[in-house]
């Protein structure tokens, strides 16, 4: 049996200033590292296991939500490139709404190596590396693992995790909050892969 559970980074502080993320590094926000600390308690109500393996990308705003899981359960913290958020090329930093205004959708005929911005990943691109990072994480026997990754890029972990092939996940695109937890579970004896839970929030009330 295994039980991954993937979390988005919470608050950064690119968000209340509204800049684009991707590769862009900031931090969190003092409400963002509240944040952090009520995903720390929710994963140690939902963990049995007192030692989870922990693997975060290697951006600060995702190693410093990670940073207060490994306090909380007393483990180490690896980090992995591979599970950075889509970059975003010249528009990394800059404006939202300079981005908004430059950014070119991928036509329905190329979804996957259609490139919206200079110097931005493709779609397929991106989805290799993070799958790349799953095939790592899932090498891994544990039978508990944290995953703290971005919002985007929760679309290609779970991908991963039910198999789909890449070119099957051109037009996919799960919906996801600051700081949710995504449960995925294996059973011992079908060796089923499941979604039990997909962005859970409850822990962010009133934060």
């Amino acid at each position: 049996m295994r039980d991954i559970y993937v979390v988005t980074h919470t608050e950064s502080r690119h968000h209340v200033q509204r800049r684009v993320g991707g590769w862009y590094d900031s931090g969190l926000t003092g409400r963002g590292q509240r944040q952090a600390d009520a995903v720390a308690t929710r994963l140690g109500a939902l963990i049995a296991t007192s030692a989870p393996r922990l693997v975060s990308s290697d951006l600060t705003r995702a190693r410093e939500t990670a940073a207060r899981i490994a306090t909380h359960f007393d483990v180490p913290l690896e980090q992995s490139g591979d599970l950075r958020e889509l970059s975003y090329g010249v528009a990394e930093g800059k404006p939202q709404a300079w981005l908004d205004e430059r950014l070119v959708p991928a036509p329905d005929h190329d979804r996957l190596d259609h490139r919206g911005i200079e110097g931005g990943e493709t779609k397929r691109e991106f989805a290799t590396r993070i799958y790349r990072a799953m095939d790592t994480i899932l090498e891994d026997g544990a039978p508990a693992q944290i995953v703290v990754t971005h919002g985007f890029a929760l679309t290609f972990v779970v991908a991963a995790w039910i198999g789909m092939p890449i070119e099957a996940a051109g037009q996919l695109n799960l919906a996801s909050t600051s700081g949710g937890i995504t449960h995925l579970h294996e059973d011992d004896f079908w060796r089923n892969r499941q979604v039990r839970s997909l962005n859970e929030t409850r822990h962010l009330e009133g934060i």
